[in-house]
């Protein structure tokens, strides 16, 4: 089923919407909130949120292309998850190690008086994605939206470990430079 058709079913509130969403989507959606939380019970948990919030969502909301509506919404309760179960926990597993990763070429935002500056970093970052060659961009939305493992996203995309941390490294490194450029300063 096509997502404007699904979309069409959440609109007329027929529970078959959230039937098709996770017959298309649901493992997409597990595999995102997996990635972040690496429990399959968590992550199970999160996809079942993600579709009562597009449950919740939709109408008024008509999303144009579904998967991403899903995924971010799968994305954004899984890291909520992760901050609460973590909140006294400092280091260890893979999302650690992404955020230690970009700290170097991305300031975190941490009140509410930064939200000018974050949509603004927004901004230059999807400006940014966009300089970037198809293979570049696969590996970074892969690594940092994604939260995949560098052996996973060499796997997908069939290119080296090392390549891929080199791509990863090359790609940071632009990206601090960019934003430098554009007035961001760490």
């Amino acid at each position: 089923m096509e997502d404007n058709q699904i979309v069409e079913l959440f609109w007329a509130r027929a529970e078959a919407a959230v039937a098709e969403a996770a017959h298309q989507y649901g493992g997409y959606c597990k595999r995102i909130a997996f990635n972040i939380l690496a429990n399959e019970q968590d992550a199970e948990e999160c996809v079942n949120d993600t579709y009562l919030q597009a449950w919740k969502s939709i109408p008024p909301q008509k999303p144009q292309y579904l998967g991403a509506f899903l995924g971010k919404i799968t994305r954004n309760a899984a890291l909520n998850r992760y901050k609460r179960e973590r909140a006294q926990k400092r280091g260890g597993g893979e999302l650690a190690l992404i955020f230690d990763e970009l700290a170097d070429c991305i300031p975190a935002v941490q009140t509410v008086e930064k939200e000018v500056e974050a949509a603004f970093l927004e901004k230059k970052i999807n400006a940014f994605l966009h300089t970037l060659s198809d293979e570049q961009l696969a590996v970074f939305v892969k690594r940092y939206w994604g939260a995949d493992s560098v052996a996973t996203i060499s796997g997908q995309i069939g290119i080296s470990e090392s390549k891929t941390k080199s791509i990863l490294f090359r790609v940071r490194k632009k990206l601090k430079l960019y934003l430098e450029r554009e007035g961001i300063f760490l």
